[in-house]
């Protein structure tokens, strides 16, 4: 073989070695963060210079998804790929009632729903969460039952402080061990909003990224703080930073956060075999007054189908693989996570299920756009279906205020297993939970209702691109509707 086959040869195998080397994959959740906090996206103080910088190199992505407006049945299709009613993450107590796991609930993510983290780990990943799980607080539905190496973290939010009499504080656990509690061994004054847990999230994740680095090993990091969920907290050198108060004080630190995993990413070297996902699990909780984030054009927030609920901010960061300055309109959900994860590891997928969410890879490396619908259900009723610009709405619901007051609710989460046996938790709420408005100062008449409306017959039409904020109804097409 002459020098320049020889050469030639050398070329093709080392390109070909880096194609086929298995990426990182980072997975940067919020809690309750809007797609109006962003800068890039126009938030008006321009507060996250981190993550308009991520966005500028990577692809900012305009129209993503929650899978469903409340956390729990968000993170449950993230990581299974499947919508909420598949998994078992809705209520039968009422109608179109959103669901989630308090600690007070016994059930969880079910043995037989499969993770992606699961999928990654069997083929050779490391995989780690730092922060809120979510899916479930008994030992068979923690993290490492369910595809996770390793975990630093809580199976709740940061509710409380409770008496740890009637109900301890919610416990943050190292792995498989409980390590302390949040308002104990991890201080939260809710008078003041000093918590230095972000940065402890921010240190774990760092840490995890250069031991991987060092062991040359793919990993997958799902990193989901949450200190934008109510009660917001930032660390004392973040407070009174911010011109939009305690919440902006917590994206600014969050946003630091981000900047300091994408900058050690760069100083290891491995940001190029590196791909970062940044978005919420759902639309902000405007009903938290000042400490909610801010929902942009868009109407209502958390809880909601509306925009303000289930759209989230999007971006994702792959230097030299995702082109930079890239922007996508793409419809997408958080449920595409799993076939895009997998199908660019060269994963199989599972064939003995559904799986709801796409293989997005396309749209991340040449900007395709691929058609598709988008379902949001609200509990076990589908309140929305989006495709293309338009979006229907048939059913509306904005708040619980109709309730009367001092009345106690069960709720009822129903887990349905693939032998079509089922299995049930209850959890009490008073009305303190539920006398809530969803969409403060946001009236559009026949839309923002306060009573559950069924338009299924003739469904709600808008434009999303000529008209974001839905003020004004696609009349011209009403009879065309079934």
């Amino acid at each position: 073989m002459d020098k320049l086959n020889l050469a030639f040869l050398l070329i093709v195998v080392s390109i070909f070695a880096v194609d086929s080397q298995q990426p990182n994959f980072i997975i940067m959740l919020m809690d309750d963060m809007g797609w109006g906090d962003l800068g890039t996206l126009g938030e008006p103080a321009k507060e996250t210079p981190n993550l308009d910088k991520m966005a500028d190199e990577g692809m900012l992505l305009t129209d993503i998804y929650a899978s469903n407006p409340l956390c729990s049945p968000s993170r449950a299709a993230l990581l299974t790929g499947r919508l909420p009613i598949r998994t078992g993450f809705y209520t039968t107590n009422a109608h179109a009632r959103n669901a989630y796991i308090p600690q007070n609930v016994m059930g969880g993510i079910q043995s037989d729903e499969v993770l992606f983290p699961k999928l990654l780990q069997k083929a050779g990943y490391t995989t780690k969460i730092v922060g809120k799980w979510h899916l479930g607080q008994q030992p068979e539905y923690l993290p490492l039952k369910h595809g996770f190496d390793e975990w630093f973290g809580a199976p709740d939010c940061h509710v409380g402080p409770y008496d740890n009499k009637v109900e301890p504080n919610i416990p943050v656990y190292e792995n498989d061990h409980m390590v302390g509690r949040y308002y104990e061994e991890f201080p939260i004054n809710k008078k003041s909003g000093e918590s230095n847990m972000t940065q402890v999230f921010v240190e774990s994740a760092v840490e995890f990224i250069t031991r991987q680095a060092s062991e040359k090993k793919p990993f997958f990091l799902y990193w989901a703080p949450d200190a934008t969920h109510t009660p917001v907290y930032a660390s004392k050198e973040y407070l009174g930073t911010s011109k939009r108060g305690l919440y902006g004080d917590a994206v600014r630190e969050l946003d630091d956060g981000v900047g300091t995993i994408l900058d050690k990413l760069k100083q290891l070297d491995i940001a190029k075999d590196t791909m970062v996902f940044f978005s919420s699990d759902n639309g902000p909780a405007l009903n938290s007054d000042v400490m909610a984030g801010s929902n942009g054009p868009f109407l209502c927030g958390k809880h909601t189908t509306f925009e303000g609920g289930v759209r989230v901010p999007g971006i994702v960061w792959w230097p030299k693989t995702i082109p930079a300055k890239q922007v996508s309109a793409q419809s997408g959900s958080l449920m595409d996570l799993f076939p895009t994860l997998l199908s660019i590891a060269q994963v199989p997928f599972l064939s003995d299920r559904i799986i709801d969410g796409i293989d997005l890879s396309q749209t991340f490396f040449k900007n395709a756009e691929i058609p598709r619908a988008v379902f949001h259900y609200r509990g076990d009723e589908l309140m929305a279906v989006r495709h293309g610009q338009y979006k229907a709405h048939l059913w509306t619901w904005t708040s619980f205020l109709n309730l009367s007051k001092n009345v106690s609710k069960t709720t009822t989460l129903v887990v349905t297993k693939h032998n079509g046996m089922k299995a049930k938790a209850t959890h009490t709420t008073t009305d303190d939970e539920q006398g809530q408005e969803f969409c403060p100062g946001q009236f559009l008449k026949g839309v923002t209702t306060h009573e559950q409306v069924n338009h299924t017959a003739h469904p709600i039409l808008f434009h999303l691109g000529r008209d974001p904020n839905k003020l004004l109804q696609n009349t011209k097409k009403r009879s065309h509707r079934s």
